[in-house]
């Protein structure tokens, strides 16, 4: 078992920007001293939900000054991005760090986003399905030719190259089954998250598939890997930890539902059905609700021990992405998550 942390960039009133930056790359940075195996920043836009509007930026601020930890992204948006400069991007990034660096990506799911860059939603899939493929070709061939619908390219040579060969692992962020099944039929590892809905059977039936779909194409399962985005925190005692949680997970499911969720009556766009879900969810959501779910593992450390363990059992988790930093929670209560995972946590799931 790998684990790593998510960090949104989130903006919750009364903090500066300037102060939430600053905190969540220090905590970036001392996650390698907690004995953690990555970082995460998740890329966001136009809104108090999150501000990190480049992974790439803000992995590159601990790039240098860390040595060890793998620099994660949760995820890259595609469709917000010229996919030759996420090669170009993330091949610096890789060279920065010695060869660090993990590509997550995904293809939106915020219509405040779209809106904003004024890119029409339901053109995503097929912009990130573009995008992907010249990503990999910009990594791996000499000259890129590439011609589709969005993007054209005739003999591009795209400089840098990454460090890691033949490129950095690939993970998609996967909410509907088809995407799942994407995943394994291109080879790329899976991040999944209970945060969204569903439930631990629906997610343990979908990562049963992607693994269907990856030996189904010539992939090897054991050396893929699936990350589960979690919020996770970890008290010494178990009934003030919940306290403590509880206030930062409410604000983030009610923002994440004001920015996500369609109106009631409203018809989902094609391949966000879940979205329903969310609004639902986010409208009335409750503690136990949320912890029944699996979104939610906060307790004392034997207790986060034991949800982890049967969520790598249920669904075949390899890496936790552990998401603590929500709603401008004190880096205090932060860090003293960190030492008690470092401390009593992972060592019992390595």
């Amino acid at each position: 078992m790998k684990f790593g942390m998510l960090h949104l960039f989130e903006s919750p009133m009364g903090r500066s920007e300037q102060e939430m930056v600053d905190e969540q790359v220090t905590l970036m940075e001392r996650a390698e001293e907690f004995g953690f195996d990555s970082v995460w920043p998740a890329e966001h836009h136009f809104s108090e939900y999150g501000f990190c509007a480049s992974p790439a930026l803000s992995l590159a601020a601990i790039a240098r000054s860390t040595s060890r930890i793998r620099l994660g992204t949760g995820v890259v948006v595609l469709p917000f991005n010229h996919p030759v400069r996420v090669a170009e991007d993330y091949a610096m990034l890789d060279l920065l760090s010695g060869g660090r660096v993990e590509l997550g990506v995904g293809r939106g799911y915020q219509p405040i986003e779209f809106e904003g860059y004024d890119i029409d939603q339901t053109r995503s899939r097929e912009i990130f399905d573009e995008s992907i493929e010249i990503i990999r070709r910009a990594w791996t061939d000499e000259r890129l030719n590439f011609e589709g619908k969005h993007y054209t390219f005739r003999d591009v040579e795209v400089r840098p190259k990454p460090l890691q060969q033949p490129h950095p692992p690939i993970w998609l962020a996967a909410l509907s089954e088809e995407t799942f099944e994407k995943a394994g039929r291109m080879g790329f590892n899976l991040l999944l998250s209970p945060v969204f809905g569903g439930s631990l059977q629906v997610a343990k039936d979908r990562v049963a598939r992607y693994r269907e779909a990856l030996e189904e194409n010539g992939h090897d399962p054991a050396a893929h890997e699936v990350g589960a985005l979690v919020m996770t925190y970890t008290g010494e005692d178990h009934e003030r930890a919940r306290k403590e949680f509880a206030d930062p997970v409410i604000w983030y499911f009610r923002t994440f539902g004001k920015y996500v969720a369609p109106k009631v009556g409203q018809k989902p766009i094609e391949g966000y059905e879940w979205y329903t879900q969310i609004r639902d969810l986010a409208s009335v959501v409750e503690w136990e609700q949320l912890v029944s779910h699996g979104a939610v593992i906060c307790g004392e450390p034997d207790y986060v021990t034991e949800r982890i363990a049967e969520i790598k059992e249920q669904i075949g988790v390899d890496h936790l992405l552990g998401w603590t930093r929500l709603g401008g929670m004190s880096d205090d209560l932060v860090s003293s998550h960190m030492e008690l995972m470092r401390d009593r946590v992972m060592p019992q799931l390595r």
